[in-house]
């Protein structure tokens, strides 16, 4: 029988220096991830990284996994967080611009750690945390859906939650590509060009006639 991955921190910190502790240790997971790769990365390695001994360590979390999952729930936090604060912005503006808004979020959210983002996306599936990553993700549908359905008017889709499904999963894919893939596209005028083509491909499609 395969061995049962503990993903689960050991406690939560509640006093400010165990938060420093923490925000510490997972800064250092981050780096030594990007910089050993999952398979090379070990919990005494981040413990010397992060300036603090394996013991205290184990105090919050019980296993690599823990730590990857952790700095993986951290990551989409920050990028919902990223989400809802581009989107209150432009809630009073024309589903245009929210539009453009919510594209240029999205390239935002994959440049922050690129290297980070590409493995947490291979090995978050591996020690079984899909379902904490699905959950933030349906916040950012209906953070979108939310929005969609305020500009009811402007839309011409029968269907919001489909036509959620269809932009999230379509920008995501395209910004997920093109910053990990074709970074190239993304350089100093192409990158205006390329928000500017995604946005238009959503439009068209909710704006059909």
């Amino acid at each position: 029988m395969p061995r049962k991955l503990r993903t689960n921190p050991r406690k939560s910190a509640s006093q400010e220096r165990s938060r420093q502790t923490v925000d510490a240790i997972l800064e250092a997971t981050t780096r030594v991830l990007i910089k050993e790769g999952y398979d090379r990365t070990s919990t005494n390695k981040i413990a010397a990284v992060a300036g603090v001994s394996i013991g205290s360590l184990y105090q919050y979390f019980p296993s690599k996994e823990a730590l990857v999952a952790a700095v993986s729930e951290r990551h989409s936090q920050e990028v919902l967080q990223l989400m809802r604060s581009t989107l209150a912005k432009v809630a009073a503006h024309p589903i245009a611009v929210a539009a453009r808004a919510f594209v240029s979020a999205a390239i935002d959210a994959h440049r922050v750690n690129p290297k980070l983002h590409r493995l947490l996306a291979e090995e978050v599936p591996r020690i079984g945390r899909l379902e904490n990553i699905e959950a933030i993700n349906q916040d950012v549908y209906a953070l979108i859906r939310d929005h969609l359905d305020a500009h009811r008017s402007e839309i011409n889709v029968a269907d919001l939650e489909v036509a959620t499904f269809i932009c999230v999963t379509a920008v995501d894919a395209l910004t997920h590509a093109a910053v990990l893939r074709r970074p190239d596209i993304l350089a100093d005028q192409k990158a205006s060009e390329f928000v500017s083509e995604v946005t238009d491909l959503v439009l068209r499609y909710l704006q059909k006639s």
